[in-house]
């Protein structure tokens, strides 16, 4: 069964839109959701807390559901059960490799898989705004980056 996790600091913004954006493409794909394990967290994350009222909204506007999302932070034997980490920002991917060097091979930020080296700007408080715009770049390497996640799955 392919892996994937996406990774922000808060877990509460960015990581799971990635995460209910990637089940709409696994479902746009024609590809049987149950047959993946999608799931995020943070590197700082408060365990526990919903996931931003804002990126809620903005995914109910595209009928993403958001709201039994809870906040966590990554451990080593969780992020060991993915095939895929998908970080949102270069010092995610610098923190995680320092911390946990052996999984260096399945850490990417998210723009790489559109073979480019860029962060993805964090929203949290701003303005709904500053949340499509997350949610329409996030989409947009979700899209345009879906042959090179399937290849790093090995789905």
């Amino acid at each position: 069964m392919p892996a994937i996790v996406f990774v922000c600091t808060g877990n509460t913004c960015r990581s799971p839109m990635a995460e209910v954006l990637f089940r709409e493409q696994l479902r746009t794909h024609g590809l049987e959701e149950a047959a993946w394990t999608v799931e995020s967290a943070g590197t700082w994350a408060p365990d526990g807390a919903p996931a931003a009222r804002f990126g809620r909204e903005v995914m109910a506007q595209r009928g993403l559901d958001l709201s039994h999302h809870r906040a966590r932070t990554v451990t080593r034997a969780m992020l060991e059960r993915f095939d895929l980490i998908l970080v949102m920002e270069i010092n995610h991917k610098e923190a995680l490799w320092a911390e946990f060097p052996e999984l260096r091979p399945k850490i990417y930020l998210l723009s790489e898989m559109v073979h480019q080296k860029f962060s993805v700007a964090d929203p949290i408080a701003g303005k709904i705004s500053d949340y499509q715009a997350t949610a329409l770049e996030i989409d947009a390497y979700l899209t345009r980056g879906w042959q090179r996640i399937l290849e790093l799955t090995r789905a």
